[in-house]
């Protein structure tokens, strides 16, 4: 099968082109800046406005899948989080929408329709809640990341009526020891400083990146598997237990707490990814018959930093 990414170059569209090229498909990675990046042996990069489908469009047959992670990163390319300007949430928006809005171009246009668009999105669809459990049947919520939410996946609601079938893969953290959230907490354990952020409390809906993967290639796979999905572990764990498991893994404490409104001094409103958590459940994924590699945090992290 021909799989087309955009925002092949980023954290999760690189490890993903590895992935499906060793399963035997065509991969194609759409990127802004594909010079810069390393891709895996048998990967294609293509240079891409990331707003249209020039130059990519004509490749969209029936054997092709498009996965759309395309979008400015939620938190920065940075190590710290970056502030959310009124022109970063601008551009975090507009990025997602653009993007989708390129792949709607591509799949009208496209003689024969795509087998299947996997479309991202992230489990803060459904806002923050203390205990509530958010499954796929739960509704979205008010603030700005329920919003880009909603606006990223709206991009490409019309593919039902074109007769593409359409996963929403609503990811939550991936874990993976090289980038994304994970080295952002490592640091301060390894300083022997660790500790919950705020009260702790807050739930933390991580995904091993091997499952987050190997969820998205059964996304594009299962023929079956339409609508939207949580793609994060069975047992999500607060942002202490966390810690704690964290914590056992690399033999330091987790007793010093970052306080609430040291992190919102800070980094102001971004913060919120970190303080203010869902309880995301993969009910659809699992019903689908997705089994998951970790279930549980503590051989998660064992197995990414043993």
């Amino acid at each position: 099968m021909r799989i087309i990414i955009t925002g092949g170059s980023g954290f999760i569209g690189q490890a993903l082109s590895s992935v499906l090229i060793a399963g035997g498909n065509k991969v194609i990675a759409l990127s802004r800046s594909p010079g810069t990046v390393r891709f895996a042996a048998g990967v294609q990069s293509l240079q891409w406005d990331a707003a249209s489908a020039a130059g990519w469009g004509h490749l969209v047959d029936a054997d092709t899948a498009i996965v759309n992670l395309a979008g400015e990163s939620i938190a920065g390319d940075s190590f710290l989080p970056q502030r959310w300007s009124v022109q970063r949430k601008e551009r975090i928006t507009r990025s997602r929408v653009q993007a989708g809005q390129a792949v709607m171009a591509a799949v009208r246009a496209a003689r024969e329709k795509p087998a299947v668009v996997v479309q991202a999105s992230g489990t803060g669809f459904y806002g923050t809640g203390a205990d509530e459990q958010f499954t796929e049947r739960s509704p979205s919520g008010t603030d700005f990341l329920a919003q880009v939410c909603r606006e990223w996946e709206a991009s490409t609601d019309e593919l039902a009526g074109l007769g593409v079938r359409r996963a929403i893969a609503r990811i939550g953290l991936p874990l993976n020891a090289h980038g994304g959230v994970l080295p952002r907490f490592l640091l301060p354990y390894r300083l022997f400083a660790g500790g919950p952020f705020g009260n702790g409390r807050q739930y933390f809906p991580w995904i091993h990146m091997a499952d987050l993967l190997d969820a998205l290639r059964f996304l594009i796979e299962e023929r079956g598997a339409s609508g939207a999905f949580n793609l994060s572990a069975p047992q999500p764990v607060t942002n202490a237990e966390f810690g704690r498991a964290l914590g056992s893994v690399l033999h330091r404490p987790s007793l010093l707490p970052v306080p609430r409104f040291a992190f919102q001094l800070a980094f102001g409103e971004v913060s919120t990814v970190i303080l203010d958590g869902q309880r995301a459940m993969p009910a659809a994924l699992q019903q689908a018959g997705y089994k998951f590699k970790f279930s549980e945090v503590r051989p998660a992290l064992q197995d990414l930093l043993g």
